[in-house]
């Protein structure tokens, strides 16, 4: 009988041993392939080429009421209009355009005062809508510029962060000519792309090379852009670093409206510091050509780099996956 005893433990303790193994292993498995996993992640971004701004996150900005209008406009068909608040840009609702094209003026503005009511604003608020521009904004079709001008713009020793942002907001992935006359990916000027060395004549025009356009831009934002922008902020005896996000984004404001456009606006602010803030307040500014459009630019630029990295976080998923 004791012996039987004796016999019984030894099994179930030689039980108990192997299971514990079994579990063991399975553990440090599943451990070893999340480890693996998050290294195949960190070399993703450590061999990224691509600009990643952590104050977009810090600063919340995904949760402003303009980053939130872009992006959707940027997820939405031309086919749809998006009703808005204006000035703040509050989305308040969407609507088929073939629907609200068939209303009468009656029937738009009783449609007009249910988005007010909706959203508690009063009978005087201003509504618009705009037109989704999934057709316009593809950061897909962008991806293989961004990566190919970062390389140039690095080389140049110019931040890649603006040809980045440049090419998610310039027609990306398309070489469509402005209504002033702006031509290429960096929507160069026909006076500014022979200024800097680009072919421009009957039969030719380097402005749509990416690579010469790209090395035309970079020179534009070195000589003009940033030394001017250092010294309208050297002007308010604003202390600046070259790699926050607020002072890349004032950069753009010069690149695409012009240095002094951008110094008449900032002298209606007269603004005592250098921050998102003050990028904010340039949003409602109105001074000289720094009209929508120019208000308008780190707006979108904002919102672009928001869908940009959604996208490439999707890539790294579907990266993962594959191993």
């Amino acid at each position: 009988m004791l012996r039987n005893i004796f016999q019984f433990i030894k099994i179930t303790c030689l039980f108990t041993f192997t299971l514990f193994l079994f579990n063991g292993s399975s553990n440090i498995n599943t451990s070893e392939k999340a480890i693996n996993n998050e290294a195949k992640l960190k070399d993703v971004r450590r061999n990224s080429s691509f600009v990643y701004c952590h104050e977009l996150q810090a600063e919340r900005l995904d949760t402003v009421a303009r980053t939130i209008f872009w992006r959707k406009l940027m997820n939405t068909s031309k086919d749809t209009f998006v009703f808005y608040a204006s000035p703040e840009k509050v989305i308040l609702g969407t609507l088929p355009a073939s629907t609200y094209e068939q209303y009468s003026d009656i029937q738009k503005d009783n449609f007009k005062d249910s988005l007010r009511v909706s959203q508690g604003f009063t009978c005087d608020k201003r509504v618009m809508y705009a037109m989704g521009r999934n057709h316009f904004y593809n950061v897909s079709s962008v991806v293989s510029d961004i990566e190919k001008s970062n390389v140039i713009f690095k080389k140049q020793g110019v931040d890649p962060f603006y040809a980045q942002a440049i090419l998610l907001i310039e027609s990306p992935g398309k070489l469509a000519k402005s209504t002033v006359g702006a031509y290429g990916p960096f929507q160069l000027m026909k006076s500014v792309g022979l200024k800097y060395g680009l072919k421009i004549n009957g039969k030719v025009d380097e402005r749509g090379n990416l690579e010469k356009s790209a090395v035309a831009a970079c020179k534009l934002i070195s000589s003009i852009c940033v030394p001017y922008t250092n010294r309208i902020l050297e002007k308010y005896n604003i202390a600046y670093c070259e790699t926050d996000l607020w002072y890349r984004l004032l950069v753009l404001h010069v690149y695409h409206a012009g240095a002094g456009n951008v110094a008449k606006a900032l002298n209606v602010m007269q603004p005592e510091v250098g921050n998102m803030a003050m990028i904010m307040q340039l949003w409602n500014t109105n001074a000289g050509g720094f009209q929508n459009c120019s208000q308008n630019y780190s707006q979108v630029a904002i919102a672009s780099l928001f869908e940009l990295e959604s996208y490439l976080a999707k890539m790294q998923e579907n990266e993962l996956a594959a191993h």
